[in-house]
């Protein structure tokens, strides 16, 4: 079994990588990540590629490769993906891993680096001299003022591998707080497309539906009553990174406007909002709000489903607090191990209650 091929595998050794590849103590719990978590990073977004990872995780810990946590109450569900210690070397060796050589830490030490890659003298990195030392040549050689592209046509002029640069990025301490940062390599991560429909009245906000069945049923309210300007998909997770791509959204409209969004009342439904607000104003975008009328319906209904997976409760908090009037009762539905699907406020629903909507709709709770 080719681990090199496997998407969640790469993704999952990029993590474990830039996490214990520099430690020469043992370890005694073994490295684990969020399944959601690690679709997400690995880009894998649509159902396709995630009933894919599903299968490859499946083969891996069949082979002895992974540990697979079940997702409470859902056992046929992956909650987390653990690397068992004694499998550690295993993996190292698959991904061709090795401890950076006392040769190359004294090549890293005496190379007259780059200002940008200055940090190498004196850090300890799980990349080889080679590696490092392409990219310099790179900004030796006018790299600076190259023009801005893909992190993908970047990495095939550096490394002569489109994936090399990204693995990078993701996955080594090379890209750490006020290290390396891709602007300095004229380059930039494309944030993924959003599928999105425009409405009958631009002029009007836009909303974000997290999963598709409400985005189509939402899509086709609003062909009714040209409440949006625009309806967009986030799928998922994927908006925490695809929220830049609201600025094409924008274009395509005419200019700016308010972004509402709506997903599942749990943590993951609310951090990904939260998170993907947070990117957005940094990017010098609207904030991403919450259709309060949409919540403030969920929040009636009495149907709460256990949470598919233990909820970070370090986090919960910061989520609800995204819900500002409505996060008391959400925080105590999260708190209780309990979630609300978005999929309570759909197409039936909708029909079933046509309340007089107005500009009131979108606003906060009074």
């Amino acid at each position: 079994m080719d681990l090199t091929r496997i998407p969640v595998a790469r993704e999952l050794f990029a993590q474990w990588r830039k996490a214990r590849g520099n430690r020469t103590e043992a370890t005694s719990r073994p490295f684990s990540r969020d399944w959601e978590k690690i679709l997400a990073d690995a880009g894998l977004h649509s159902g396709i590629e995630q009933e894919e990872a599903g299968r490859d995780a499946q083969a891996l810990a069949m082979a002895g490769w992974l540990q697979l946590q079940p997702v409470k109450y859902y056992p046929q569900r992956i909650a987390r993906v653990l690397i068992p210690l004694d499998q550690e070397a295993r993996w190292k060796e698959a991904f061709g891993f090795v401890l950076v050589s006392n040769e190359d830490l004294e090549r890293f030490r005496t190379w007259v680096w780059e200002p940008e890659l200055s940090f190498c003298v004196r850090a300890r990195l799980a990349v080889t001299f080679d590696e490092v030392h392409r990219i310099d040549v790179f900004l030796k050689g006018g790299g600076r003022s190259r023009l801005l592209v893909p992190i993908k046509e970047r990495s095939l002029d550096i490394f002569g591998d489109e994936k090399r640069l990204d693995e990078l990025y993701r996955g080594s301490a090379l890209f750490d707080e006020n290290r390396l940062n891709l602007a300095c390599l004229r380059c930039f991560v494309v944030p993924e497309p959003l599928a999105w429909v425009r409405g009958s009245d631009s002029a009007k906000p836009i909303i974000v539906l997290e999963n598709v069945a409400t985005w189509d049923s939402y899509r086709r309210w609003n062909e009714k009553h040209s409440l949006f300007g625009a309806v967009v998909y986030g799928g998922g997770d994927r908006f925490r990174e695809g929220v830049l791509y609201l600025a094409t959204v924008f274009a395509e409209l005419g200019g700016h406007r308010e972004v509402f969004y709506f997903g599942d009342l749990d943590g993951a439904g609310l951090r990904i909002p939260r998170c993907a607000s947070d990117r957005a104003v940094a990017a010098g975008l609207p904030p991403v709000q919450p259709h309060w009328w949409s919540y403030r319906e969920l929040l009636r209904l009495s149907p709460v489903a256990p949470a598919e997976s233990d909820e970070n409760t370090d986090d919960v908090d910061r989520d609800c607090a995204w819900l500002r009037d409505l996060a008391e009762p959400a925080s105590t539905i999260i708190r209780a191990g309990q979630r609300l699907a978005q999929e309570h406020i759909g197409w039936e629903f909708l029909c079933q209650n046509n309340r007089q909507w107005s500009e009131r709709s979108h606003c906060p709770v009074s």
